[in-house]
């Protein structure tokens, strides 16, 4: 271990706390101490987990706000409902669908993406910010209009502009499933999200985005973040690296909404709105841009939070809200920032060989 570079011990310090929260709690599930309540908010917790960490390699790795970043998890999550309940009678098992979900949504996310970040990364700033927030808002009307269902025939598809098509104007055979019913969402789904594959995608995810970082193309990455014009300058193509980041952000998105998604019965688009990108990018902010085990910490307290104060009934969002500028105030504050100096002394040296 004395021989591994700092980055690296980190990264396994990381993987480390995360195996050992989710087998402590995995433990308290399995011997039933844990509420109903408690039990509900696994798997949304995790979700929120993987997108905090993928909104972060947009925010804080790449440099860019982004603005519409539920709007991938919105992709992501009705092609996994639409692939899952599709394949429900062609494979019995629910964990195999899963995972097919799960990838199908990371897939269609990460081509919204594409779609999204070869005109949009071209831009920069709050230019950026407002184009990702109208993608955002144009995925959910998009999907608003979206009847999906499925038979023996396959796949039937009907794009509902005017408003006067019905489920009925689909045709399902008498075997046929209605999958996606326009302003309804996704009704009926078969519920197979489960705490241990949330666990295994935040361990994939943290995998995929501490390798990238720690790549050559995460350098570069980095250094467009810190200096586009010197970046720029040594031969770092811009466009090639910023596009990686964002498509490898929008498919991690994708593929938490694809679980997400298997974890209710009932879904609509208008859940995806430009208040859930906000709580997302607070996640990020508050767990500090770049800092990927903060992004960890803080989707899971802030989650937790609000159910927490349910005690202090019509006031928990005023108290959420008070304790969210407080943590601020002291996460930047000179004093806070020096104790902490003092506690973990400086190593800018080794720091700048290990990176």
């Amino acid at each position: 271990m004395k021989n591994l570079k700092k980055t690296t011990k980190t990264d396994f310090a990381t993987y480390l706390g995360v195996i050992v929260v989710f087998a402590v709690v995995y433990l308290l599930q399995s011997q039933g101490k844990l509420t109903r309540s408690v039990n509900g908010m696994l798997v949304p917790i995790c979700t929120y987990i993987v997108m905090a960490i993928s909104l972060n390699l947009t925010v804080g790795i790449l440099g860019e706000l982004s603005l519409g970043h539920a709007g991938f998890m919105s992709v992501g999550a009705f092609s996994g409902v639409v692939a899952a309940m599709s394949l429900q009678n062609a494979i019995p098992s629910a964990a195999l669908r899963l995972v097919i979900a799960i990838v199908v949504g990371a897939f269609f996310a990460a081509i919204a993406g594409v779609i999204v970040g070869v005109p949009v990364l071209r831009l920069r700033g709050d230019y950026l910010a407002i184009v990702t927030l109208a993608f955002g808002e144009i995925i959910k009307d998009l999907i608003t209009c979206l009847i999906i269902g499925a038979d023996e025939n396959g796949l039937h598809i009907l794009f509902n502009v005017s408003g006067n098509k019905t489920v009925d104007d689909l045709h399902l055979t008498e075997n046929g499933v209605a999958i996606i019913k326009g302003a309804q969402g996704a009704t009926g789904t078969t519920q197979i999200a489960t705490f241990l594959a949330g666990f295994i995608l935040i361990m994939v995810t943290l995998i995929i985005v501490l390798n990238l970082v720690r790549s050559r193309s995460g350098r570069a990455i980095m250094a467009l973040r810190d200096n586009r014009i010197a970046a720029e300058s040594v031969g770092i193509n811009i466009t090639k690296y910023k596009l990686m980041a964002f498509i490898v952000s929008a498919a991690l998105a994708g593929a938490a909404g694809a679980l997400y998604g298997q974890n209710f019965s009932s879904l609509v688009a208008t859940k995806f709105d430009f208040n859930l990108s906000i709580l997302f990018l607070v996640y990020v902010v508050l767990g500090g841009l770049g800092n990927i085990w903060g992004s960890i910490i803080a989707a899971a307290v802030l989650y937790i939070l609000p159910e927490a104060l349910r005690a202090f009934s019509d006031y928990r969002m005023l108290v959420y809200a008070i304790v969210l500028i407080l943590v601020m105030l002291a996460t930047n504050s000179p004093q806070v920032k020096a104790l902490f100096g003092k506690l973990i002394p400086r190593r800018k040296k080794e720091d700048a060989l290990d990176g």
